[in-house]
């Protein structure tokens, strides 16, 4: 008979085992992989972003699925905790640009091994390779857990924390959301998010972008009225399916949310890669350079303002011929062209699938959720934490910092409930 079984040795699950521990009670952690923390040690480029050093309110920006939801839980554990937790164990951190913090060894392995070794310290139970079918429970609390071989494991409280459907090769194959679900919870539609965009464009078939990046851009996803539903400055990259690129994952989901709504049609994606100009001056500040230098060819005297594979793939968009001088320009394919750079319009139908998403969209109901505990409202005993919840942010420590935080918190909160 154990206090608390965790059931995920990813970073919530770790996390959670350890604020178990801590509270001296005896702990089980299951994981179905041959190890722990896996995405941790891919998270990062390998380099894992254990957290994020903004603000609360700028890290619920971040955080645009259901992120209200960690005010709460923030103000029982949060980043500054979680940066004070790592170095503690060890692991010196530093700070990168937009608040991002990294080991600074720049190792993820060095985190994984650094709350392995808590474990062990703190004489948490481990069993690896262990898969459980499901969860025990009467009409009110669980009892425990039955693994796949038959075996049932007792206990006065479970925390599941097993992940979403992303990056499957870590585990994260969705296995809760059945076991949430018989235990009364909602589990939301789940959909991919960061994920990359899939294009049907002519240029993207025929690959004449491909690899090419734009380096800080502004990205817009737009409705049906040509609204812009978001925008991100960030880089992003033309691939031989469609895009992909920081400013292109975050504006993923806004896609997916939006083909929902229009039942399943393409949206449109706006690009502004002259990030000074409006339509107007861009047009004449284009003008004015060609006609300053009326016998260079075109692509001379515009050359630097953007890429030259972007500049060329533009004129032809306008019309224009690269090699023809400024002499011979006409004011109305100049205008096109000047709207080219500062609103490039193309359209997108759709995503990579969830499971090549870094992010799962949806997941259990967080209005089923005590958000101080963590602790499930429909059964005693149940706790949940990390991606298996409807709480989803942007890459850059965001995701992260949600799972460590609702570990923590449903690690202690499950150590101290007694049936």
């Amino acid at each position: 008979m154990y206090d608390v079984i965790i059931i995920g040795g990813g970073p919530s699950g770790l996390m959670a085992a350890i604020a178990a521990g801590t509270e001296r009670k005896k702990v089980l952690l299951l994981e179905k992989g041959t190890k722990l923390g896996k995405k941790l040690a891919i998270s990062g480029g390998g380099r894992c972003n254990v957290t994020n050093r903004l603000p609360v309110e700028e890290i619920v920006k971040h955080i645009p699925g259901n992120g209200r939801f960690l005010y709460s839980p923030f103000t029982v554990y949060n980043n500054e905790d979680i940066i004070a937790f790592f170095e503690g164990l060890g692991v010196a951190l530093k700070e990168e640009d937009h608040g991002r913090m990294f080991p600074v060894s720049n190792r993820a392995q060095d985190v994984v091994d650094s709350m392995i070794n808590e474990l062990h310290r703190l004489k948490v139970d481990v069993r690896l390779s262990t898969t459980v079918s499901k969860l025990l429970m009467d009409d009110d609390k669980i009892l425990g857990v039955r693994l796949s071989n038959g075996e049932e494991i007792r206990s006065n409280a479970v925390v599941v924390a097993v992940g979403g459907k992303a990056v499957p090769q870590t585990g994260s194959t969705g296995d809760g959301y059945p076991w949430a679900e018989k235990a009364g919870h909602t589990v939301t539609d789940l959909y991919p998010t960061e994920v990359p965009l899939l294009s049907n464009e002519n240029f993207i078939r025929l690959r004449e972008l491909q690899g090419l990046a734009l380096r800080d851009v502004a990205v817009s996803v737009l409705n049906k009225k040509g609204k812009p539903l978001v925008t991100h400055q960030m880089d992003m990259l033309f691939t031989h399916f469609g895009l992909s690129g920081p400013a292109i994952l975050r504006c993923s989901q806004f896609v997916v949310k939006e083909m929902k709504k229009n039942g399943g049609n393409p949206v449109t994606i706006r690009i502004q890669s002259l990030m000074d100009y409006n339509e107007e001056s861009a047009f004449q500040m284009l003008f004015k350079l060609a006609k300053d230098e009326p016998k260079k060819a075109l692509k001379n005297v515009w050359k630097g303002i953007v890429l030259e594979r972007w500049l060329l793939f533009l004129l032809e968009r306008a019309g224009l011929d690269a090699q023809s001088i400024g002499a011979d320009l006409a004011a109305e394919k100049t205008r096109l062209f000047a709207k080219e750079l500062v609103a490039f319009e193309m359209t997108v139908n759709g995503t990579q699938p969830l499971e090549k998403a870094f992010v799962t969209g949806g997941g259990v109901s967080v209005k089923e959720i005590e958000p101080k505990t963590m602790a499930s409202k429909k059964k005693l005993g149940l706790y949940f934490c990390g991606e298996i919840l409807d709480v989803h942010g942007y890459t850059g420590g965001y995701n992260i910092t949600s799972a460590l935080v609702t570990g923590r918190i449903a690690g202690m909160s499950a150590a101290q409930f007694m049936n």
